[in-house]
């Protein structure tokens, strides 16, 4: 069953550090592109940054640019975000999905779940 799941959500203060995990299960992750996106209440989902299947190429949404940092690790078959100097605005639930490159939901067609991320003081 190909499955992807995502972790490390929760609630951080303003200026705080999270690291999500995206683990993939029954298919092979490298052969993916991933995106990591975000909805939060009332608004729509949006791209927050992609990999490439090699890892060589990422992108990043200009709210994020300089702050969070995109990786993979396909021998663990696991993509990262590691989120830095986070602030209130980034507050949503934020989903990691598989499909081609780019920060367009419909280039992806595998998602997973979602982790909740707020930043509260």
């Amino acid at each position: 069953q190909l499955q992807l799941v995502e972790s490390g959500g929760g609630l951080v203060q303003p200026g705080g550090s999270l690291r999500l995990s995206c683990a993939a299960s029954g298919f092979t992750l490298g052969y993916y592109a991933i995106g990591w996106f975000r909805q939060a209440p009332g608004k729509e989902r949006e791209g927050v940054s992609c990999i490439s299947s090699s890892g060589g190429s990422t992108n990043y949404a200009d709210s994020v640019k300089g702050r969070f940092t995109i990786s993979r690790d396909n021998v663990k078959n696991t993509v990262y975000l590691q989120m830095n100097s986070l602030k209130p605005e980034d507050t949503a639930v934020y989903y990691c999905a598989a499909g081609a490159y780019g920060l367009g939901p419909a280039q992806y067609g595998y998602w997973g779940q979602g982790t909740q991320v707020t930043v509260s003081s």
